[in-house]
């Protein structure tokens, strides 16, 4: 037992790195092992016998087996002292930049468009994109012969031969929204409803969807001073300047009567876009006073109610703004372009108005 103990004690403590070691352990306590080896010859042996020379080859495997979990545990702590002096951390070194991403000009400018109404008091309304043809046309006094509701101008969900549920299409406006607003809220009722959009439509300003954000207000006596009001402060608080001029010019629109299209002052010198001066206009968006058959179809009394309705494109807005050419760019560009354009992933307005980080 002694030459066997000082033999494995020596190879143990021999061992250079842990597969030396794995090696001295098979040898010794392996199912082959020297030790293993002896004690399957208990068996054999007398009771007095087997007795003595159990206890001695019990005590000497778990001094082997000490051994080999105490040399294991101090290769482990020399290896890990050689990686420290060879690898080492200088904490005073500045962090490694990590990629960053930056939010969409389309979602940044949402967000700064609803900050600019809840400040003037309208809350956010919202509704699904897949209408049925009576939200989408119908309350909204479309008829059934006007083009918006031709197949070359709108997404019609695909109907199986034999289903004669009403249509349902890709809402060509957020304007149903506003009659879902007033059937679930009546009136009065101040709301905006931004959100995608669907158009057979694709060109340098048109895209198949796209972005818009439509506006409502009711009550007793809202007119259309109310209705320029609220777009002058809204175009000034959004292109950030201080002086702006609209000008109004009679159009047609089935859920609006009148109805006008907005015109807003600019210049373009050199390539460069100024809203609010110049002796140039530019249509931004489409208005008037709310027809009293799309207050009757939202159950809201045109007798005693009256308002106004806007309704502009989000991506046209924010081109004007940021200065950015081709709406397709929107759809097909990458961070570079964004950059390019000034979205930084710090510039990340909240719905308060301000920036955060």
């Amino acid at each position: 037992m002694d030459t066997l103990r000082a033999k494995y004690l020596a190879a143990v403590t021999g061992a250079a790195d842990e597969s030396g070691l794995e090696e001295v352990r098979l040898a010794a306590l392996g199912k082959k092992g020297e030790i293993s080896a002896l004690m399957a010859t208990l068996g054999k042996m007398e009771p007095e016998a087997r007795k003595a020379a159990g206890a001695s080859l019990n005590i000497l495997k778990d001094e082997i087996d000490a051994a080999l979990r105490a040399r294991k545990t101090a290769l482990g702590d020399a290896a890990l002292d050689e990686r420290l002096k060879a690898e080492w951390l200088d904490v005073t070194l500045p962090g490694r930049p990590r990629p960053r991403g930056t939010i969409h000009p389309v979602s940044q400018v949402m967000e700064e468009l609803t900050a600019i109404f809840a400040d003037m008091g309208f809350s956010v309304a919202e509704g699904p994109q897949v209408e049925s043809d009576w939200y989408n046309f119908d309350a909204l006094n479309i008829p059934p012969e006007h083009p918006a509701r031709q197949e070359h101008d709108t997404f019609f969900m695909h109907r199986a031969p034999g289903d004669n549920r009403p249509p349902h299409v890709l809402r060509t406006h957020t304007s149903p929204v506003q009659i879902r607003a007033m059937m679930d809220q009546g009136a009065p009722i101040r709301v905006i409803a931004p959100g995608r959009v669907y158009r057979m439509d694709m060109d340098q300003t048109h895209t198949p969807m796209f972005h818009q954000v439509e506006g409502l207000a009711i009550d007793r006596n809202i007119s259309m001073a109310n209705l320029k009001w609220t777009l002058e402060e809204f175009c000034r608080a959004f292109f950030e300047v201080d002086k702006v001029e609209l000008r109004f010019r009679a159009s047609h629109f089935p859920f609006t009567e009148p109805s006008a299209e907005v015109d807003i002052r600019y210049s373009n010198v050199g390539g460069q876009l100024k809203i609010g001066e110049g002796d140039k206009w530019m249509e931004i968006l489409g208005s008037g006073m709310v027809h009293p058959k799309v207050l009757q179809s939202a159950g809201v009394d045109p007798t005693q109610w009256q308002g106004f309705a806007f309704g502009m494109g989000i991506d046209r807005i924010a081109m004007l703004k940021y200065g950015i050419p081709d709406l397709r760019a929107f759809f097909e560009a990458d961070l570079r372009w964004l950059r390019h354009y000034g979205f930084s992933a710090l510039d990340v307005p909240d719905l308060a108005g301000g920036l955060s980080v």
